[in-house]
């Protein structure tokens, strides 16, 4: 009896292990696949924040404020994403904007604005602050952009679009699909939380694909992604916006530009007495400079020059310099009105004397004011071009950060606002602190304007010239100290120097310039001088035909002899051999 209840129960445990196994076996499959199953979340992402939201580059980039019909968008959208040049003027408590061609003022809460100093009449102001910020109506700033707008029903945002944009048009499939499968995704999966629920047939915008999905954008402008095979893509789209702008005509230059700066401190010279100069066809009379504060400008000009400069066959580019001053320069250009008071004079100027052009030599600022003198020559290009003016600015190599003659400069954004960009192309030594050396060496010349050249267009670069050399005296004193002083020579006076010392230069290969040297026994000194003179000046003039540059700029017509005229001549090819 005890034997058969023992058989009975081995087969009874044998049958029920072989099911649990089965079923443990059964769970785990089900377990593995429960997890592993990509079944679509269920959790929903909320696309647009607050109210009136703009859409830009496929984004939500802030809220725009609707007042009446007028739709605003913030300042800092439109400096950070279609401008960054419109800047905001505290004093006058306006927006201004500059174009090729225009300079818009839009002061806060008023019925008015200015386009280059025209005024144009609204029902509602363009400019409000709300909550101590600034906002923009965006009717009022589409002919200066290339931009246009739609109002997106049921989201109530502002889809502003760019032109150039592309997209295609699409149409969901009009199948019956389970209403998971029609979510748009934030991601390319089916796992991650959806924005928008969406219809068969619905339209859409196609604006991406990742993958096996397309990113798409509804019609009220919120998007996601959604498997390709539920879109049927039609045609392309192509965001075309037309923009008016005048192009400017410069004054008609025969070949490159040739020009020399006439220096004028006190008062003009007798032109009768200036000598032909072969090649040239711009004089640059350092005529206006900053006077005050208020932007007043002191003028030297004269009329008579000009008409004697244009009988000649020169055009007449009037010099308007910074006075060299940074303190002054930062309290002229930090206000828009004073800004325009400048400009104002030098338009009332070219006028009065006849001139083609103007020339911008602005020196020694503070590197934080790079900033204000490039929205200086923003504001001040149009009304010079739509005057028929040349603008043309002198500028430096770059020497470093921290520099008030170079590091203020911002030269790339010069090159888009003016017609030329002139570097004085000189200075590599003046005095004790730099040591004795040339005023341009060659090779120092050519790797600096190499290292320009990535900054600025060819077509729009001038290579400044020095005509003169400077006479480095190296003296030793009692104390066994040597002193280092230096003096600026015109041509003239280096061969009267040198015919006086009776010293014979020799060719220095390093500066690929001449280079005398004489030794004053009973001064106790050694004189040194690098030379500017014929075969130095071919050389430069070669090197503005090597880099093929809009020409060459010579600091000044006093400096230079008639070697000077011959060998920086464009026009010709003469050669110069070394002495």
């Amino acid at each position: 009896m005890a034997r058969i209840e023992y058989h009975n129960n081995k087969k009874f445990t044998a049958k029920w292990i072989i099911g649990g196994l089965i079923s443990a076996f059964i769970l785990i499959i089900s377990s593995i696949f429960l997890l592993l199953y990509p079944f679509a979340s269920t959790d929903k992402k909320t696309y647009f924040q607050g109210e009136n939201p703009i859409l830009f580059n496929g984004k939500q980039q802030g809220n725009a404020l609707i007042e009446g019909n007028m739709c605003f968008v913030p300042l800092r959208f439109l400096k950070d994403n279609i401008d960054s040049t419109i800047m905001y003027d505290e004093k006058s408590k306006s927006v201004i904007i500059t174009t090729n061609d225009k300079v818009v003022q839009m002061p806060t809460d008023s019925l008015t604005y200015f386009v280059n100093q025209k005024e144009v009449a609204l029902q509602l102001s363009p400019i409000i602050t709300r909550n101590g910020e600034t906002f923009v109506a965006l009717d009022s700033v589409l002919t200066f952009f290339p931009i246009q707008y739609k109002k997106l029903p049921d989201s109530k945002a502002i889809w502003i679009q760019q032109d150039g944009e592309k997209y295609e048009n699409g149409r969901l499939t009009d199948k019956d699909i389970n209403n998971e499968k029609l979510r748009l995704r934030t991601e390319p999966s089916w796992q991650s939380p959806y924005t928008a629920e969406m219809a068969k047939n619905e339209s859409v915008t196609i604006e991406g694909e990742k993958g096996e999905f397309y990113l798409v954008r509804k019609a009220n402008g919120i998007s996601g992604f959604i498997k390709k095979e539920y879109v049927h893509k039609k045609e392309s789209v192509k965001i075309n916006i037309p923009t008016q702008s005048k192009t400017f005509q410069m004054p008609k230059i025969n070949g490159p530009i040739q020009l020399t700066w006439e220096a004028v401190y006190t008062k003009n010279p007798d032109s009768s007495k200036i000598p032909e100069m072969a090649g040239v066809n711009v004089v640059s009379p350092t005529w206006f400079s900053l006077a005050a504060n208020d932007g007043s400008i002191k003028n030297l000009a004269s009329l008579e020059y000009s008409k004697w400069a244009n009988s000649k066959g020169y055009q007449v580019w009037g010099l308007f310099s910074n006075s060299f001053d940074p303190v002054l320069t930062h309290e002229a250009l930090k206000d828009f009105d004073t800004r325009q008071a400048i400009i104002r004079q030098l338009l009332h100027y070219s006028q009065m004397y006849e001139l083609q052009g103007i020339n911008f030599d602005i020196e020694n600022v503070n590197p934080e004011d790079g900033p204000l003198v490039t929205q200086f020559m923003r504001e001040a290009a149009p009304y010079l071009h739509e005057a028929g003016l040349v603008v043309s600015m002198d500028i430096t190599f770059s020497a470093g950060e921290n520099n008030n003659w170079s590091s203020f400069y911002e030269r790339t954004k010069l090159a888009q606002i003016v017609d030329y960009l002139i570097v004085m192309a000189y200075d590599e030594h003046t005095g004790a602190a730099s040591g004795a050396g040339s005023v341009a060496s060659l090779p120092w010349v050519e790797r600096n304007l190499e290292n320009l050249l990535k900054e600025v267009p060819n077509e729009k670069l001038i290579l400044g010239v020095p005509l003169y050399a400077r006479l480095w005296k190296e003296q030793t004193n009692a104390d066994g100290t040597t002193e280092v002083t230096a003096q600026a020579l015109s041509m003239d006076k280096v061969k009267a120097w040198l015919a006086e010392k009776g010293v014979q230069p020799s060719y220095d290969e390093e500066s690929g310039q001449n280079y005398a040297e004489y030794v004053a026994a009973d001064e106790n000194a050694t004189y040194k001088i690098w030379i500017e003179d014929e075969m130095s000046l071919k050389k430069r003039a070669d090197l503005a035909a090597k880099y093929l540059l809009g020409g060459i700029g010579t600091w000044s017509r006093l400096f230079g002899d008639q070697t000077a005229w011959t060998a920086l001549n464009l026009n010709g090819e003469k050669a110069v051999t070394q002495k």
